[in-house]
């Protein structure tokens, strides 16, 4: 999922806003900018005036499927009001999950993608790990969506992210036993290494 973030001209809000409602698309947040260094010409002339208006603005939000974005980024850019010498940038981000906040359930991009087609679901970008971090969490995403049911069922684990913190709230302890007892010998626990 991306989450979506741009600053647009306050009059422009309510096409937006409409568009993105057509394609099922929502604004989870905007807000009016106070500030703006960005000016267009006024009309009329009065005297001691330099002919210069401030141009209100407004910054959205919004959070979609990595397939629409591409599409909302469009749409954006084309009924904001601003170019880009006007200083008008959208800003793209990687959401890594939605949580409900009733039942703690994460949702995670649904895309359908030639992995799921083959009946594997694709795993989401954790790019700001270090190579170890992505394979270890690679293996515990695979590890959690082979047995989801079960650790649903079984262990009380809705989410993947409960399933890390599962992972290492169990491991602390044999970790702590280990460092207390110093003259127990490490083995290599870590198997794909």
């Amino acid at each position: 999922m991306k989450k979506i973030e741009a600053i647009i001209k306050r009059k422009n809000f309510p096409t937006i806003k409409t568009n993105l409602n057509a394609i099922g698309t929502y604004i989870i947040d905007k807000r009016n900018l106070d500030d703006s260094n960005i000016y267009d010409e006024s009309q009329g002339s009065r005297a001691g005036s330099t002919s210069l208006k401030s141009v209100p603005l407004a910054k959205i939000e919004m959070v979609v499927l990595d397939k629409d974005a591409r599409k909302v980024v469009e749409l954006i850019s084309k009924n904001s009001g601003l170019s880009s010498k006007h200083g008008g940038k959208i800003f793209v981000s990687e959401m890594e999950e939605v949580v409900d906040m009733e039942t703690l359930d994460g949702q995670q991009d649904l895309e359908i993608s030639l992995d799921e087609k083959l009946g594997s679901k694709p795993l989401p970008k954790r790019s700001r790990f270090v190579p170890l971090q992505k394979f270890t969490l690679h293996k515990l995403q695979v590890t959690y969506e082979e047995n989801k049911e079960t650790l649903r069922n079984d262990y009380r684990i809705k989410s993947f992210s409960d399933f890390v913190n599962y992972c290492i709230m169990k491991s602390i302890p044999i970790l702590e036993k280990q460092l207390k007892n110093p003259t127990i010998i490490y083995e290599n626990n870590f198997g794909d290494f």
